[in-house]
């Protein structure tokens, strides 16, 4: 089980400001700013952080497991929104799974963001 994950980013604000409105969607804040800046769904559930000192190589992929395709939809739209290049628009991936509903963004620093539903729609 992922405890949290913590990526390098050029600039803390610039990114923080990203991320604050992508995540937004799911039910994230920034709960923690300092040397490091940590996001969660509560002060007790922070598993998602921010570090200055520039992305490594290769950036890695962050995927967002979302509750419906709506929030997928809902995220995807706020990331573009706060600032995120679009990497591929929400649709269903079922060379993935049958059920697989993914929008992806850049973050400001290049890394691939993804907002996922793995639910079948009712």
């Amino acid at each position: 089980m992922i405890d949290h994950i913590e990526l390098q980013v050029a600039d803390a604000t610039l990114s923080t400001h990203f991320f604050a409105g992508a995540l937004a969607p799911l039910g994230y804040a920034l709960h923690v700013q300092g040397p490091s800046n940590g996001f969660g769904t509560g002060t007790d559930a922070l598993d998602f952080w921010l570090k200055p000192g520039g992305p490594s190589e290769p950036r890695p992929h962050v995927a967002f497991n979302c509750a419906d395709r709506a929030t997928v939809d809902a995220a995807y739209a706020a990331a573009l929104i706060s600032g995120g290049r679009d990497n591929r628009a929400p649709s269903v991936l079922e060379s993935i799974h049958p059920h697989y509903y993914a929008g992806f963004v850049h973050d400001p620093d290049g890394h691939n963001i993804e907002f996922v539903c793995h639910r079948a729609t009712g």
